[in-house]
Formats: C-alpha cells, structure tokens, sequence
C-alpha cells in the first residue's frame, strides 16, 4: 500500500481543515463547528507546545465521529509519538529521505508535502504518488498544479496554504486534486 494508503483517507475527506489549538478549552467548539459542517477529520498541527496534549484529547473524545490527523511532522521522534496517540494520518510540510522508512513502518497513512518538480521527483524515486502541495499560493496555485498534472499525470496532491472559501473550488475542479487542506472552514 502505498503510503499507507494515504488517498484512501484523502478520498473520504475532500477538505481537511487545518486546525492549531493554543488551548485545550478551544477543542470542544472547534470539532463541534466541524462536525455541523458534516466534516469528518481534522489535521491538529504540532506548532504549539499543547499540540501532543490536543490530539490525544481530541482522539479519546471525538476519534469515533472524526479521523484525527497530525500535521507540520518535521522530525523522525514526532512519528513515534503520534504512533502510540494512534492518529490516522500523518502530513509534513516537506519531504525528507530521513523520516521516509520511520513513517512507512508507521503503518500510519501519511502524506509529504512538495512544492518543485525535484521533490516530486524525489518522492516518486520513494515510491510515493500523493503529496501535500504546501504553500500552494506560494508556489504557483492551480496553474502549477495543471502544469504538474501534464507532468506527473500518476500523481495527485492536497494543496494547502492559502487556500480559501474564494479558490477552493478551483482546486477540486482539478484532475489530479484529491483532497483540500485549509482552515478557512474555521473562521
């Protein structure tokens, strides 16, 4: 399986809202306000230092109505902490030769994020297809991701960054746009 059958997750969430929590007390309105929009996953970032603490409480209430996701996984020793939280998905902002085997052994669906043809590359020599493309606004948006698409037609991605209520929709449109990442949902 192929990245751990990453777009296996990805299918069954077209949009997956980006989420950073600075407080514990923050969770119960914000997976609520998610789950009335009839979203079924989040993506808890690991950019504060309550994040570990906001997945395993977000995982032991709500992981029976939501996939909890990890994302912003930038080093080999957050795999393994997120592994024994039992999240079901894993995203990092790029791509690295060094967590590749530690997040294949995961058996956690996983997924990298690119933005150059290079790193594309260097993921499809991992053996990897799907990818995060992260900052998209950054880096081209939909005209890269057209571009991308006559490129590596075998691939498909999540862009994220930048992404909102206005361009989400230019996004899905795409052929080889899987799902969508953004906190826009939140506001």
């Amino acid at each position: 399986m192929i990245q751990n059958n990453i777009r296996e997750v990805l299918k069954n969430n077209p949009v997956i809202p980006v989420v950073t929590f600075n407080s514990l007390d923050e969770i119960p309105q914000t997976v609520e306000k998610l789950l009335k929009k009839g979203i079924k996953c989040i993506e808890i970032t690991l950019r504060t230092p309550i994040s570990f603490d906001a997945i395993a409480k977000v995982k032991e209430q709500y992981g029976t109505l939501l996939q909890v996701g990890v994302g912003t996984v930038i080093h080999k020793n957050q795999i393994q902490k997120v592994k024994d939280l039992k999240v079901d998905f894993i995203v990092s902002p790029g791509i690295s030769k060094e967590m590749a085997s530690s997040l294949e052994e995961s058996g956690i669906p996983f997924i990298p994020g690119v933005t150059s043809p290079s790193e594309i590359m260097l993921g499809l020599s991992l053996g990897w297809d799907t990818f995060k493309f992260f900052p998209a606004n950054l880096f081209g948006g939909t005209a890269a991701l057209k571009t991308y698409n006559n490129v590596f037609p075998q691939v498909k991605f999540c862009p994220t960054g930048g992404v909102n209520e206005k361009t989400v929709a230019d996004y899905q449109n795409l052929s080889n746009v899987i799902s969508v990442g953004g906190s826009w949902m939140m506001k």
